[in-house]
């Protein structure tokens, strides 16, 4: 198990397992907000463009630390939901009549919405049903056929702990001709994964649960040789090839990710991400899956069957569901009296283990279910 690291965030008494919701900021967060975004602003004599940008600059750096890619290649975005229409609505294949989209009925609902409305009426959204197994690499295969253009996975889907097995799904995408999107925010910093090596077409992501860095800086993601299939419709100053060449007579899009930027942008959300994922990504999502795992171990041979999400290593993420039938709205206020901060779901409970916790942390949890049962 990786050292302690309660001390370096900001935590409420008692035990916070809830990171599949919003993650717990860094002590360092406020302090590294100011240096980045308010102490050029306030400090200054000229305007604060130039160090406020540099904030990006750091921003996708440390996404491409993580995720062992290129920084050109990311793009920040508002949320997820924003992303994947500017993405959507920039692919000709995607935007001419008949052309199918897949994913789940578990998939997050506004990633579901987002398609609804981003696809022409003539195009057809797919689902896989929610009764089936997106572990097994066979259910996939069955349904990405031919004329699939676009398959969307979730790399982790929060309501039931299910890990999408990526290492077999995004060949088969590739093999069957179509474009593959991933939707990491459920799994970013919490499972590995190396675009190098995965070479999916997309990704998109937030910074908010796994990541700590609090809501407003999520990113997209492009690989190199997809880039110039894409032509954004919602674009701005900052889509441009030059932001600073203002000839309104001239748009020329940003020859990499940065294209789906769009107008001016936000910095404060980002000066506090870069400085946690930068955090993240020297301790490594590798040696964050190993703690965060070996606390689900210790839940999942103490309860059993009452872990209803996966037990093999390989098909969970990092959130364990908890199900105690007609005991279940007795035992949250049990836990919720002892300060220990899960929540609910169709499922069952979601406990979700971080870096500041430890286990101390789950012996409590442990103790209290037992005692309760």
């Amino acid at each position: 198990m990786i050292e302690n690291h309660k001390t370096a965030f900001s935590l409420s008494p008692g035990s916070y397992l809830l990171s599949h919701s919003v993650g717990r900021p860094l002590t360092s967060a406020q302090a590294a907000l100011g240096e980045a975004y308010f102490a050029p602003w306030q400090k200054s004599g000229r305007e604060p463009w130039a160090q406020w940008l540099s904030v990006i600059d750091s921003f996708t750096a440390a996404l491409a630390q993580l995720f062992n890619g290129a920084a050109d290649d990311f793009c920040p975005q508002v949320n997820l939901s924003g992303a994947v229409t500017k993405l959507v609505m920039s692919l000709d294949r995607l935007q001419r009549p008949g052309a199918v989209v897949l994913m789940s009925e578990v998939d997050f609902p506004s990633m579901g919405f987002v398609m609804q409305q981003a696809l022409p009426a003539e195009c057809e959204l797919r689902f896989i049903p929610k009764h089936l197994d997106l572990t097994d690499a066979a259910v996939w295969q069955r349904y990405i056929s031919a004329d699939v253009d676009l398959v969307f996975v979730s790399h982790a889907y929060s309501n039931s702990g299910v890990q999408a097995p990526l290492a077999d799904i995004i060949p088969l995408v590739k093999e069957r001709g179509a474009l593959s999107m991933i939707d990491v925010a459920q799994s970013a910093g919490i499972i590995p994964l190396d675009l190098t090596q995965l070479q999916p077409d997309f990704m998109v992501g937030s910074s908010v649960k796994w990541l700590c860095s609090g809501p407003g800086a999520a990113y997209l993601w492009v690989h190199p040789e997809r880039i110039d299939d894409c032509q954004p419709k919602d674009v701005g100053w900052f889509s441009h090839e030059n932001p600073f060449e203002f000839n309104i007579h001239q748009f020329r899009y940003h020859s990499g990710a940065l294209r789906f930027w769009g107008g001016t942008p936000s910095i404060a959300p980002y000066a506090i991400a870069a400085h946690s994922i930068g955090y993240f990504a020297k301790i490594g999502s590798e040696a964050l899956r190993a703690h965060n795992q070996e606390l689900i171990d210790q839940v999942i041979d103490t309860l059993g069957e009452a872990v209803v999400s996966p037990h093999a290593p390989a098909q969970r993420s990092g959130t364990l569901i908890l199900q105690f039938g007609e005991r279940q709205a007795e035992l949250l206020t049990a836990l919720e009296q002892a300060h220990i901060s899960v929540d609910v779901r169709n499922l069952g409970i979601r406990v979700s283990p971080h870096i500041y916790t430890d286990s101390d942390d789950m012996h409590q949890l442990l103790q209290l279910i037992e005692h309760f049962s």
